[in-house]
């Protein structure tokens, strides 16, 4: 199944790009769990590990769209996450001196009901995967809603879009190899709760992240092989969305693998995982790890501008979204 759906975007990315020659450096995807209990804290993407030269900018435009339907009970809880979120962000970056960069992140919600219920539903049955009760429920609805102990704790059924928690971010790059095909960066990120609790656009903590980003570039014969990973962790002040169960700590990391059969491509795959971020709870959907896998690549259209496309699924079923559709584009100048 995932040869297939490799496949697909291989064909994608080959009719999209013409193939011209250039030198280009491989990156991450931009993301990270888009659970609508977890994406409302500063958990980052875990950025490249090269910084900018000196003076060089970056920005970059991505969008997230996630389909959600969770439903999961026991003797004191039940909780149901089912809609739909589009992530539109903004990032842009500054280098300083030959070593450091800083920059800022805004993300803008979208929250609905949304249009993927039927979509997800026929390709789960096309393809023999289960839909977990999705075909249940009502079509195209939005409730996150969890209850424990007889008391309703999040309740949110209003559809919305608006400004999310605003995060400013540095990078220092404190190893290079002389032929640059080896970096290590240690990486940054406060999150300020700028975003509507309410609304499930923030989580009203500030959180500090802190980690650390490398890569090995190999070369071959067929192209250019290249892994990278990182590693780390991010404290949080209380904040407004299940407060009381709300862990102050929660650790993160990273592994990917491309491949870059031509130096105007690449392709992909990531995975993601991160500890729990609540607590006191038998829900895997609070209180467990959670991992996602993304594959998909990246064309270059020339050195300085790129294009990501990706598809995240839960490797940890339910504790994370069914899927999340990624698009980013990055320009440098």
């Amino acid at each position: 199944m995932v040869k297939y759906r490799i496949s697909i975007l291989v064909t994608i990315l080959l009719v999209a790009s013409a193939a011209t020659a250039f030198a280009v450096n491989v990156s991450p995807f931009p993301t990270s769990n888009r659970s609508p209990l977890v994406t409302v804290y500063g958990l980052p993407s875990v950025g490249e590990a090269k910084v900018l030269g000196e003076k060089e900018k970056s920005i970059r435009l991505m969008a997230d769209l996630a389909s959600h339907y969770i439903k999961n009970d026991n003797a004191r809880e039940d909780i149901v996450l089912d809609g739909e979120s589009l992530c539109l962000g903004l990032s842009a970056r500054y280098g300083i001196g030959r070593s450091m960069d800083i920059g800022i992140d805004v993300p803008f919600w979208i929250t609905g009901g949304g249009f993927l219920d039927n979509f997800i539903e026929s390709y789960h049955s096309t393809f023999g995967f289960p839909n977990g009760g999705r075909e249940l429920a009502p079509k195209n609805r939005l409730l996150y809603r969890y209850r424990k102990d007889g008391l309703t704790l999040l309740n949110m059924e209003q559809s919305g879009q608006g400004l999310g928690d605003v995060s400013l971010t540095g990078g220092w790059q404190i190893y290079a190899s002389a032929s640059q095909n080896r970096n290590v960066t240690l990486r940054t990120s406060l999150k300020l709760p700028t975003g509507d609790t309410d609304a499930l656009r923030g989580s009203g903590s500030v959180d500090l992240a802190l980690w650390l980003t490398g890569n090995s570039d190999h070369q071959f014969s067929m192209g250019q092989l290249t892994l990278f990973g990182a590693a780390g962790a991010m404290g949080m002040t209380q904040g407004k969305i299940l407060p009381d169960q709300q862990r102050p700590f929660v650790g993160f990391g990273a592994l990917g693998l491309a491949f870059s059969p031509a130096q105007w491509i690449e392709l992909k795959v990531q995975a993601n995982a991160h500890t729990s971020f609540y607590s006191d709870s038998d829900l895997k959907q609070l209180n467990a790890p959670s991992a996602q896998l993304t594959f998909g690549g990246a064309l270059h259209f020339s050195p300085k501008t790129s294009l990501n496309l990706g598809l995240t699924e839960d490797i940890i079923v339910g504790a994370s979204p069914d899927v999340v559709f990624h698009l980013s584009v990055e320009h440098r100048f």
